[in-house]
């Protein structure tokens, strides 16, 4: 999921019985967040994603009065949306305390490369990357090693 898309999330996105977030694309989120793709879609979660999700809810958001699932909960004002800025400052944060390089769109490429390297054909993971070519996944976002090209040649019986 892009930060556009989960900034934008209303509770009324997420269908835990059905382990769906539908993602929305919406003009009026008060932090500005953006989709970025024109249609809506939906993506299944895990149950152990529905679980923190309900976890969150009940230990951290408590009597919060947002419809946003992404609210500020620890500084004023408390409930409100967050923003794109919050969220780059919290990334800041943990390359701080952890010493690891990175940013949230690496996470999208990291994610994307080990769906397709588990098998998970090329236009599944374009869906689940909300993306509205498959080219646009197989192009930019799949980063496959040379070792993972061997792999697909064993696995297909090519030497």
């Amino acid at each position: 999921m892009r930060i556009g898309q989960a900034l934008g999330l209303r509770h009324s996105d997420v269908v835990s019985r059905e382990r769906t977030v539908h993602i929305v694309p919406r003009d009026d989120n008060a932090n500005g967040a953006r989709a970025k793709c024109r249609d809506r879609a939906s993506v299944p979660v895990s149950a152990p994603l529905v679980r923190l999700y309900s976890e969150y809810l009940f230990e951290e958001y408590g009597e919060v009065g947002s419809d946003y699932v992404f609210v500020n909960l620890f500084a004023e004002p408390l409930g409100r949306p967050l923003s794109y800025s919050a969220v780059a400052g919290l990334v800041e944060r943990l390359k701080g305390r952890t010493g690891i390089g990175f940013n949230l769109h690496m996470l999208r490429h990291s994610a994307a490369s080990e769906w397709i390297r588990a098998g998970v054909p090329v236009e599944v993971v374009s869906k689940l990357l909300t993306h509205a070519s498959v080219s646009t996944t197989s192009q930019t976002y799949v980063h496959l090693s040379v070792e993972d090209l061997r792999a697909e040649l064993v696995k297909a019986g090519v030497r």
